[in-house]
């Protein structure tokens, strides 16, 4: 099952209190104070795990707390710290603050961690207040008690290719034939109901990474069809294959349709380089490509998933324009192809 947003209640651990205690030793009649500082509360950490793919761990369990710290003891024993929590999320999870709204972190690689909530500080112990004038103080202090949140996890798919296009287009056909991954596939409408990545691997160990994303219909962005709930997966790719069947015919009106849709759920969104891939060749009956205005894509295709066609020279074009994009990536610093 696959879960990309959910909330969860995080608290970290209360820091142990400070101790008022004083030396009793044989032949020392005036030990003086000897009280030990608090131990900290445990935090509450987020952490990247390349391992996961969804949120669906955290649908069985919402609340999650830290460790106290221990209470500090005499002989200037200070309490044990407290066990950190660790939250262990798949890379491009977003941590938001549900109260302010605030993006407390946001998690683009495996073993990356945030502290979202962070422990309580230690009390602090009556020897701390010792001085020249008050040698025997019975001051002491309580722990700080610990951040406690409610956070929204939403998870966005990283990817380098993102596949676009109505239901029935082609998408999940392509993605199992170009790579090792097994969508669903049918010959009905919304098939794919949960995004699919995919790792394509060409040769000499080049390797990039093609999401499939649930069909696109008109509407989407205002929440129609599955499309606004899944439209978020393709803001981290760094390039759109726009898929239309050969067999629909209003070839343009369809293309149109998928750029109105990108554009109103994201005006930056539509600005990433796409191109254009006429799919199901193989029901034409001939190499074809049909005659679209395409403003500013990169390069129009047509292919057949199924009858191996024309593959080689898209996989191609992907990994041209990618290392493209890496290369004005570098050599701009302000500028970021992933936000």
């Amino acid at each position: 099952m696959f879960v990309d947003r959910v909330v969860v209640t995080v608290e970290a651990g209360t820091g142990g209190s400070g101790c008022t205690s004083f030396r009793r030793e044989h032949r020392v009649p005036m030990g003086g104070p000897d009280g030990g500082d608090g131990g900290r509360g445990g935090d509450v950490i987020i952490r990247g795990d390349s391992n996961l793919a969804t949120l669906l761990d955290y649908t069985y369990r919402d609340r999650w707390v830290a460790e106290r710290g221990e209470h500090g003891m005499g002989s200037n024993k200070t309490g044990r710290s407290g066990k950190d929590v660790i939250l262990p999320v798949p890379p491009g999870t977003i941590v938001r603050d549900t109260r302010t709204g605030e993006i407390l972190a946001e998690i683009l690689t495996g073993g990356q961690e945030a502290i979202v909530a962070k422990g309580g500080r230690g009390g602090k112990g009556n020897s701390f207040f010792a001085t020249a004038t008050h040698q025997s103080p019975r001051e002491w202090q309580p722990g700080e008690e610990g951040e406690a949140r409610t956070l929204e996890l939403e998870l966005k798919l990283i990817a380098d290719v993102g596949l676009v296009g109505q239901p029935n287009a082609g998408k999940s056909t392509l993605l199992s034939v170009i790579s090792a991954a097994t969508p669903r596939i049918a010959d009905y409408p919304f098939t794919t109901l949960s995004p699919n990545l995919g790792v394509v691997q060409l040769s000499d160990h080049r390797t990039f990474v093609v999401a499939d994303i649930p069909g696109i219909i008109e509407g989407a962005h205002q929440g129609k069809g599955l499309g606004l709930q899944f439209l978020r997966h393709i803001e981290r790719t760094r390039l759109l294959a726009f898929l239309i069947p050969i067999d629909a015919m209003e070839w343009q009106e369809e293309y149109d349709q998928l750029r109105r849709e990108i554009a109103a759920y994201s005006p930056e969104l539509s600005e990433r380089p796409h191109c254009v891939v006429f799919t199901k060749l193989d029901l034409y009956g001939e190499e074809y490509t049909p005659a679209i205005r395409t403003d500013d894509a990169f390069g129009v295709f047509s292919i057949s998933a199924a009858g191996r066609q024309g593959l080689d020279e898209l996989l191609a074009a992907w990994w041209t324009e990618l290392l493209r994009l890496k290369e004005n990536t570098s050599s701009s610093p302000a500028t970021s192809v992933l936000p």
